[in-house]
């Protein structure tokens, strides 16, 4: 029988190491744990836990640092994985089989769980989360990635990049088999506490500059670094840069000509951002987040019915909340008022929990002045996600416009006790009990409604 090692790479790593060599129990023969500089005692737990414990220098370059990671492995197989990741329990049964396959390596989908169903990875939107993984219910959805982790132990297979380092670029080198795997990995690294994110945020970006500096010349270098800037510094202006860059480096890289749209598009550059995606989509690069990126550019031009058309095709192929609820907002700019509002209902049962999509709910009902329907559509609001004290006023507000002032004042002090120091709550109780004729000046001006940018 094939023999399989677990190989990783680890620096304070000691809170999740026990979770991530518990799940191999029982599947890998061998455990090689490379530490890069621990200073919380990983290496100990490591050791405890039935690891070969090997000391690694860090040099900034994750392949090179996986790569002395291997060097003391003795199985015919090698499973890479890091600390913040779970080997899903039915990988056990699966394995067996793949290790006896003529396969050089395997593409293994990796799930990224994340804190907000509105989240993806890159130009992959998230799933709903249907694990039953104890530790991932929390979470009420995922992004999946492929990438290859379970490979042979060879000599000519190794990890290349700095960053985003993988060894598939390597098996594809040789002229060896890809296949994919019938198992998948767990990773929390993306509902890690904020201080942790922000600390790789700014280590990835390092990296990433090091290895376009390295490789100048290298379009996924500079997508790469691209993304980081959108989606980790919200440095849309830079990202546009990297993703220029790229497209001119290789005009074939339909992803960054989209991710050029989706930086234009939160820049307010929509006809430049129409432009990028026309050509990424007549590149081959069609996706339902792409029609969606297009819908919201025409819907902030104003141009309504071209939005409604993208985001139907989107809807069509993806049916998510999220879709229908822009799709039910710009219905209701075209003048098809019950239709948009029963598609924005429908989209906040089915996402309860999307903050986005309530306030489009309750955009669209103030738009077309219908003030109860919105002033429900507030307080449902206010019960499903956790609320802001900017929600209370909003939904104070609305009632007010309808003279239930009563209805008005419990919301306020509702929004008080959770936000007792909030000094505008204070003042909009204060003229509510003090004006119960109309609204003053304060009370109203400002309040916002809910946002009319889909996006």
């Amino acid at each position: 029988m094939p023999t399989l090692a677990l190989s990783m790479i680890v620096r304070d790593a000691a809170a999740d190491l026990p979770a991530c060599l518990e799940s191999v129990r029982g599947v890998a023969d061998e455990i090689v744990v490379a530490d890069t500089g621990s200073k919380d005692g990983t290496p100990e737990v490591a050791s405890q836990l039935g690891a070969r414990v090997i000391s690694i220098p860090w040099e900034n370059d994750f392949a090179r640092a996986r790569n002395l990671a291997l060097g003391p492995v003795q199985s015919n197989w090698v499973l890479s994985m890091d600390a913040d990741e779970r080997l899903d329990p039915a990988a056990k049964q699966a394995l067996p089989g793949l290790l006896r396959g003529d396969a050089a390596g395997y593409l293994v989908t990796i799930r990224n769980y994340v804190v907000s169903a509105n989240e993806r990875v890159w130009d992959r939107p998230a799933k709903k989360n249907d694990s039953s993984l104890p530790a991932a219910k929390p979470y009420p959805a995922y992004v999946e990635h492929d990438n290859v982790r379970l490979f042979r132990r060879d000599p000519e297979i190794y990890f290349v990049g700095r960053v985003h380092e993988s060894v598939g670029p390597r098996v594809e080198a040789i002229g060896r088999n890809l296949k994919r795997a019938n198992f998948f990995l767990h990773h929390f690294g993306m509902v890690a506490d904020a201080a942790t994110r922000t600390r790789k945020n700014i280590f990835y970006r390092e990296l990433g500059r090091q290895k376009v500096q390295e490789m100048p010349k290298n379009a996924q270098a500079h997508f790469e670094l691209g993304i980081v800037e959108l989606d980790n510094f919200h440095n849309e202006a830079e990202a546009i840069a990297c993703f220029e860059r790229a497209c001119q480096l290789n005009p074939r890289l339909t992803v960054a000509w989209f991710f050029r749209g989706v930086a234009q598009v939160r820049l307010g550059q929509y006809r430049e951002a129409i432009e990028s995606l026309r050509e990424a989509e007549s590149r081959g690069h069609r996706t339902p987040l792409l029609t969606e990126m297009q819908g919201d550019a025409h819907y902030n031009l104003g141009e309504f019915e071209a939005a409604a058309r993208c985001y139907r095709r989107a809807f069509e192929a993806a049916r998510a909340p999220e879709l229908e609820s822009k799709l039910g907002q710009a219905d209701v700019r075209c003048g098809r008022t019950e239709p948009g509002l029963n598609r924005l209902r429908r989209a906040a049962q089915q996402a309860p929990e999307s903050a986005e999509i309530h306030d489009r709910l309750i955009a669209a009902a103030v738009w077309k002045g219908r003030l109860r329907d919105a002033a429900e559509a507030a307080e449902t609001k206010l019960n499903a996600v956790r609320p802001q004290p900017g929600d209370f006023r909003r939904a104070a507000s609305i009632r007010a416009q309808t003279n239930e002032w009563e209805r008005v004042i419990e919301i306020l002090r509702s929004g008080l006790r959770q936000f007792p120091q909030d000094h505008d709550l204070s003042l909009c109780l204060a003229e509510a009990e003090t004006e119960q004729s109309g609204l003053s000046a304060n009370f109203t001006e400002g309040e916002n409604y809910g946002t009319q940018h889909p996006e």
